[in-house]
């Protein structure tokens, strides 16, 4: 793969990021946007811990998606202090992942704003995700198409993106938002994934108060180098054929491949994960 670092800025205009960013759809990692956030400060495992050790949150872990998982549904729940006290004890495969802790601790909405940047901010979910050291959150698109602002506390996470246009080079599974979740992007297998090689991409490794930028519709490989916690803001997409893509997704695909899952069973998800191969070297001009 052809990795390059997404570009970094201390800080910046609206202006600035609108023309250089938002209407490109590039990247960007913004270094102190959010200093004046209560939460630059505060945001750490302990504080999170404090206000809301007491909540029962669900957990994911790597393994793959079968016939039986329903659309997000966590494969265990804890004690949020009891999965900090794990983060912080030992490396560990569970991750929380888009849960709306402002609803369960009101209070947090003290400690952060919504930055005027030139994104219209959708201000009823700020979603938090929470990762142990090495845990990993396969390579995936968003279903809405969102505009999304990530904002990381505590540690580091490393990041590769790519953008919607690089999809028929990343074995995206069909009627799904994935890749083949047997693709280790940190060091992907050639001889199985050949066509890899042609994908262009971005990196990056955001630190604790850090904000990257990714653009709608952008494939996204997270790992948690440290453990450590982040936060997201939205906006729609801008463009009319990504929005309709985020209306077939949402209204359409889910419910379709829900559907084939009650109707198949494990044979839809294995023929789904033989279609990825199947398809993308058929488009690249490569033979079984």
């Amino acid at each position: 793969m052809k990795l390059k670092q997404i570009h970094r800025v201390k800080t910046i205009t609206k202006k600035e990021f609108v023309r250089d960013y938002v209407r490109p759809q590039k990247p960007v990692v913004i270094e102190n946007l959010i200093e004046d956030w209560p939460a630059y400060d505060k945001w750490h495992l302990d504080y999170i811990k404090e206000v809301a050790g007491d909540r029962e949150v669900p957990l994911y872990d790597d393994r793959p998606v079968t016939h039986e998982d329903g659309f997000n549904q966590a494969h265990a729940k804890m004690k949020m202090a009891d999965y900090i006290d794990l983060l912080k004890r030992e490396p560990t495969n569970y991750r929380i992942f888009l849960y709306n802790i402002m609803k369960e601790v009101p209070s947090l909405k003290k400690d952060f704003k919504f930055p005027k940047i030139g994104l219209r901010l959708l201000k009823q979910i700020p979603m938090v995700f929470f990762g142990g050291e090495n845990s990993k959150v396969f390579m995936h698109h968003d279903i809405d198409w969102a505009n999304i602002l990530h904002f990381h506390f505590h540690g580091k996470k490393q990041c590769i993106l790519f953008a919607p246009d690089q999809t028929e080079n990343l074995y995206k599974v069909p009627h799904s938002l994935i890749t083949r979740e047997d693709i280790d992007f940190d060091h992907p297998d050639y001889e199985k994934f050949p066509i890899l090689k042609k994908a262009e991409g971005f990196i990056c490794e955001l630190n604790h108060g850090e904000t990257l930028y990714m653009p709608e519709g952008y494939w996204h490989y997270m790992k948690y180098v440290t453990p450590g916690f982040s936060m997201s803001l939205r906006a729609l997409p801008r463009k009319p054929k990504h929005l309709l893509q985020a209306v077939y997704n949402v209204f359409v695909m889910r419910h379709f491949d829900n559907l084939m899952r009650r109707r198949k069973g494990q044979a839809w998800i294995d023929e789904k994960n033989e279609r990825a191969i199947a398809e993308t070297h058929k488009k690249h001009g490569l033979t079984a």
